[in-house]
C-alpha cells in the first residue's frame, strides 16, 4: 500500500469596529509583531532553518505545530488517521492613501479541519471524512477600499462581518478504484477537489496572497458558493492524484455555512462545476494548468434596471442561469528542489456577463518558496489583476446612471517563518477600485446635505500573523 494526495488536502491509503477599544487592540498587535521581529533577530539559527517535522513531537522552535504532540496522543492518533489542524490567522490592515476612507482595522479567522481515514482507523479501506469549523471576528478595511475585491481575503470566510462559528464543510469521500472516488456532504468549494488550486497563488489569504483576486477566480463567485451541499465524482486518469485529476459536482446555488441546506432542496436551485488539473513537465520543471467550468440554474437580478418597468410591474429583471469558464497555471523557472525556487502564475476567466457583471478576469505574477539558503519555509509572491465589469446602470425618469468602472490592482507580500508554525507577512497592496464615487453626508445647522465623492486609488498596507496549533 501507498499513500497519495489529492489537491495536497486528501491523502489515501488504498492501493467593524472603531474607537478607543479598537485603538488598543492595534497596539497590542503592534507590539506583539515587533516583538516577534526580535525574535526572528534573536533564536539561536532560526527555525525556519530546521526542515520541518515529520511529526507533532520536537522542540518548542522546531516542532511543525505551537501545541506539540500532545504528549504523544496526537502522533498516536494520526497514525489511526485522525488529524487536527488548527490555525488563527490575525490581521492589522490600514487604507493609508485613497479608497472610501483611511484607516486601519484588525481582524482574525480561526480555522479547524478534522480529517478521519476509515482505514487507518481499522475500519474500511478508502473511506475519508473531513469536518471544518471556522470562524472570524472583528472587521477588516474591505468596505473602506471601494473594490469588488476584498483587500483581506481570510475575513470573508466563512461569512463576512459575521463573529459567530460556522461549520463550512462536512463530507465524505469514498475511493472506489485506484481511479475513482465519490463525494457527498457539505463542501467548502475553496478546499474540496482541485478548488481552483494554484501552486503560488491560492487559498483564503491566510498563507499567500490576501487579495480574493489571487486565492481565486472571482467569476465564479457568482455561481459557486463557498458552502454548500453537494455530490460528486474524481477521477484520476494515472492513478496518481498528483499527476492528473478530473472532478464534478453539483452543489445548492444558495449554500451557506450557518446552515445545513436541507431545508433548501426542494428549490432544485443547482451550480454544476467541472475542472480538471493537470501536471506538466515543461523544460524539466514542475507546473500544472488547470481549467473549469461552472453553470447555475437559478433567476439571478439583471445588471441592468429600469425604473419605469420596476415601478409598472412592481419586480426587478431578472435573468435565468448564469455560467462561467476558469484556467490558471503555475510554472516553476528555477527549481532546485521540489517544493522550492521561483515560478510563473497566471488566472483568467470569462463569464456571461449579464447577471454576472465581471465578465472578464486576468491576474499574472512571480511567486518564489525557499529559495533564500537556511529559510526553507519562506515564500513571497508579487501579483497583478484586472477585472472588465460590465457595468450595471439603472434608468431613471432622467438618465441612464453606471455605478462600476474596471478594476485593477497590485500585491506584494513576504511570508517570514519565525518558526514553522508562526508565519508574518508584511503586505503591500494597490488597487484602484471599481467603485468610482460614493455618497457622503453632512450636517449643518441641522440640514443634511448629500454630496457624491469620488473614489481614488487604494494603498492599503498590512501585517498578517498566522499561528499553526
Amino acid at each position: 500500500m501507498r499513500s497519495i494526495k489529492i489537491s495536497k488536502r486528501l491523502k489515501i491509503d488504498c492501493i467593524h469596529s472603531e474607537g478607543g477599544g479598537m485603538r488598543r487592540k492595534c497596539s497590542v498587535i503592534a507590539a506583539v509583531v515587533i516583538s516577534l521581529f526580535g525574535i526572528l533577530l534573536s533564536v539561536n539559527a532560526g527555525a525556519s532553518e530546521m526542515p520541518q517535522a515529520t511529526t507533532y513531537s520536537g522542540n518548542f522552535w522546531s516542532r511543525s505545530t505551537l501545541t506539540g504532540d500532545w504528549g504523544g496522543l496526537r502522533n498516536d492518533l494520526a497514525k489511526k488517521g485522525i488529524t487536527f489542524d488548527l490555525s488563527l490567522t490575525q490581521a492589522y490592515q490600514g487604507t493609508v492613501d485613497g479608497g472610501k476612507k483611511e484607516a486601519w482595522e484588525y481582524g482574525g479567522r480561526g480555522d479547524l479541519t478534522i480529517h478521519v481515514s476509515t482505514q487507518k482507523l481499522g475500519l474500511w479501506p478508502g473511506g475519508f471524512f473531513t469536518i471544518e469549523v471556522e470562524g472570524n471576528y472583528n472587521d477588516s478595511v474591505n468596505a473602506y477600499t471601494g473594490a469588488l475585491m476584498p483587500a483581506n481575503n481570510s475575513q470573508m470566510f466563512p461569512r463576512p462581518i459575521d463573529d459567530n462559528l460556522n461549520v463550512p464543510a462536512f463530507n465524505f469521500t469514498q475511493v472506489l478504484s485506484p481511479y475513482f472516488a465519490v463525494m457527498f456532504g457539505k463542501f467548502a468549494t475553496l478546499t474540496s477537489t482541485a478548488g481552483d488550486m494554484n501552486e503560488f497563488a491560492h487559498g483564503k489569504g491566510d498563507t499567500q496572497f490576501m487579495n480574493m483576486a489571487f486565492n481565486l477566480n472571482p467569476v465564479v463567485a457568482t455561481t459557486v458558493p463557498y458552502s454548500a451541499l453537494g455530490a460528486g465524482a474524481i477521477i484520476f486518469p494515472t492513478k496518481n492524484p498528483e499527476e492528473a485529476t478530473v472532478s464534478f459536482m453539483v452543489m445548492q446555488t444558495n449554500g451557506q455555512s450557518n446552515v445545513t441546506g436541507f431545508s433548501d432542496l426542494n428549490q432544485n436551485l443547482l451550480t454544476f462545476v467541472g475542472e480538471g488539473r493537470v501536471k506538466t513537465n515543461f523544460f524539466g520543471l514542475t507546473g500544472h494548468q488547470l481549467l473549469g467550468a461552472a453553470y447555475s440554474n437559478k433567476e439571478y437580478a439583471s445588471i441592468d434596471q429600469n425604473s419605469r418597468v420596476i415601478i409598472e410591474t412592481g419586480e426587478i429583471d431578472k435573468r435565468k442561469g448564469s455560467w462561467n469558464i476558469h484556467y490558471n497555471f503555475d510554472q516553476y523557472l528555477y527549481e532546485p528542489k521540489k517544493g522550492s525556487g521561483i515560478g510563473i502564475f497566471g488566472r483568467f476567466g470569462v463569464s456571461d456577463g449579464n447577471p454576472n457583471f465581471m465578465r472578464y478576469f486576468y491576474s499574472i505574477g512571480i511567486g518564489g518558496k525557499g529559495i533564500i539558503p537556511g529559510r526553507p519555509l519562506d515564500h513571497f509572491g508579487i501579483g497583478y489583476y484586472y477585472l472588465e465589469v460590465n457595468r450595471p446602470s439603472f434608468t431613471g425618469p432622467l438618465e441612464s446612471r453606471s455605478f462600476l468602472r474596471d478594476e485593477y490592482g497590485f500585491e506584494a507580500y513576504y511570508n517570514c517563518a519565525i518558526t514553522p508554525w508562526m508565519r508574518l507577512t508584511p503586505n503591500l497592496q494597490v488597487v484602484r477600485p471599481a467603485q468610482k464615487d460614493y455618497v457622503t453626508t453632512q450636517t449643518i445647522h441641522g440640514v443634511t446635505h448629500r454630496s457624491r465623492t469620488g473614489t481614488g486609488t487604494a494603498t492599503i498596507l498590512g501585517i498578517r500573523l498566522r499561528l499553526i496549533f
